[in-house]
């Protein structure tokens, strides 16, 4: 059994959320292995991101995301609104905001909860199956890197770990 373990940087916006498609960088870690059967889990371990597989849309809105990603953003707002104003949901608290500022976080950062809900809710990993030394995606399978936070723009990380032989 083989273990081969790579990590990738992406940019957020932070103006609204951001979608990366992150595909062939999965695929060339998944080449560089040499594993021709086995899986590979996508993670984050940002808890405001989410890593997902879904079809490519192909056509943008003006804010060029993919249809598809604003229809998900579009189900996602009255289900967990985006977080405009202090008291809007009980996260953070009083103790949270105190921990964030000693940390050098300033108080609206922290206005990030739906962020933080949508991430639970769609979570921030993925395991796709490797057969004959190639992710089995589908013919229309994209894997998505997805920051929900709007608070700022940032760098983040995404750990990819293939396993097999």
């Amino acid at each position: 059994m083989k273990i081969f373990r790579e990590s990738i940087t992406v940019s957020s916006t932070g103006k609204l959320p951001t979608f990366r498609t992150i595909t062939e960088q999965v695929k060339e870690t998944v080449e560089r292995s040499g594993v021709q059967n086995g899986f590979c889990l996508i993670y984050t371990h940002h808890t405001t991101c989410s890593v997902a597989t879904q079809e490519c849309s192909f056509d943008l809105t003006y804010n060029g995301l993919e249809y598809l990603q604003q229809d998900l953003l579009d189900v996602l707002e009255p289900i967990i609104p985006t977080c405009r104003k202090e008291g809007q949901y009980m996260h953070p608290g009083p103790e949270l905001t105190e921990f964030s500022a000693r940390y050098g976080e300033s108080k609206p950062e922290t206005l990030n909860t739906d962020a933080h809900l949508r991430s639970m809710l769609l979570g921030r990993s993925e395991s796709i199956v490797i057969f004959d030394g190639e992710l089995d995606l589908g013919q229309f399978g994209h894997v998505y890197f997805i920051d929900f936070d709007q608070t700022r723009a940032r760098e983040r990380q995404i750990q990819i770990q293939v396993i097999g032989e």
